[in-house]
């Protein structure tokens, strides 16, 4: 077990007036009320800055200050860090990507889907939907998991597989699935076993308990969410553990699984992946693809579970981060990114949605990236 050990601006190069940038525009706009709440914590060459943090613990006037121990609900972040666990079966010999689906879910092959592979599921190429068609149905009878397995093994294929790009959460929910029938543990337990636990992430977790749940900083939703039982910030939604956007964690546990990638796949002593495992999902995976699409595959490339950077594209990543980037964010306000090439991580968690562009997000991480001197 390893920490990513502190250090200051000037040893990391980081150019501390840049970076200034980006915690003068978090003050303010967490001071302006544009959003509620959020944490930067930046890393290069081995070691990170010290996490700070901005505004208030939840939304509404009179709410008290972010805590120094705040946890976070980072959404679709988890995608990647599930996709690694199905990543470890694949290093041991358990399973490959070519294998299809139905292989270890049988019933999944129902309506057309006996076709659809490991690797469709973790490319956003397998033709099942982001969400199901009775996804508020499911949240709101507070239904556990297996019912959405349940409801995605009986969907047909929106699209041929393997034909285009359609960001899908279900592919991530079926991932999981395959951990669970694969290890015979249900995928909070194996992320805890074989991530969180050996990494020193004890302030992680897929899914949290009533203990400490008065640290999970709130997320502004609407009005109409608010009137549901099982929105982002409801008991159901946080105990649940949805493997496609139910990771709670820190800032400061989150910098040690990015300096793992960042490492080659091993945080001191402790090796998680292989070498080989991170540079496959850290690669264009499209461009084995030769039915997707070539805008697709040349333009908005995939890793396994990481979107790479896109060119010409800015929303969430911003202007300034290399090509060989890469990352994810998720809609509850949340972004990072890896770079090898400037060996820098980039964390910022947010509580205030900012879907689709994040312009709040990708102007914080220009303000980051030019500072990297």
């Amino acid at each position: 077990m390893s920490d990513v050990p502190i250090g200051e601006p000037r040893a990391l190069g980081i150019h501390e007036r840049r970076l200034q940038v980006a915690f003068d525009l978090l003050r303010r706009w967490t001071e302006e009320d544009r959003i509620p709440g959020a944490t930067l914590c930046v890393g290069r060459r081995g070691r990170m800055l010290e996490p700070r943090f901005f505004g208030k613990q939840r939304p509404g006037a009179g709410a008290p200050e972010l805590r120094q121990d705040a946890l976070f609900l980072i959404a679709s972040i988890t995608k990647p860090v599930t996709v690694g666990a199905l990543m470890l079966l694949v290093e041991r010999g358990q399973i490959g990507l070519e294998d299809r689906v139905a292989q270890y879910v049988p019933r999944f092959a129902a309506n057309g889907k006996g076709d659809v592979q490991i690797r469709h599921l973790l490319t956003h190429t397998s033709g099942l939907p982001d969400q199901l068609p009775n996804n508020e149905a499911l949240r709101a009878a507070h239904r556990p998991f297996s019912a959405f397995i349940d409801a995605v093994c009986e969907l047909p294929l929106a699209f041929p597989v393997g034909m285009r790009v359609s960001y899908q959460s279900m592919g991530t929910a079926m991932a999981a699935e395959i951990v669970h029938q694969v290890s015979g543990v249900a995928l909070p337990e194996f992320l805890r076993r074989e991530f969180f636990q050996p990494l020193g992430m004890s302030n992680t977790a897929l899914g949290w308990g009533m203990e400490g749940r008065e640290r999970i900083a709130v997320v502004r939703i609407s009005p109409e969410q608010a009137r549901t039982n099982w929105h982002w910030n409801s008991p159901y939604w946080l105990g649940f553990g949805a493997p496609w956007g139910g990771l709670i964690t820190s800032p400061a546990d989150f910098a040690k699984y990015c300096q793992m990638m960042l490492s080659g796949g091993a945080l001191g002593e402790t090796r998680i992946f292989s070498p080989a495992t991170v540079r496959t999902m850290t690669m264009n995976q499209l461009a084995a693809m030769p039915q997707v699409p070539e805008e697709e595959r040349r333009c908005r490339p995939w890793g396994l579970g990481w979107r790479l950077n896109w060119p010409a594209h800015s929303a969430n990543f911003g202007d300034l981060v290399g090509l060989r980037a890469y990352g994810h964010w998720g809609a509850t306000g949340t972004l990072c990114w890896i770079d090898p090439d400037t060996e820098a991580f980039f964390i910022l968690f947010t509580t205030q949605p900012q879907e689709p562009e994040g312009r709040y997000l990708s102007r914080v991480s220009n303000a980051v990236a030019a500072a990297l001197i």
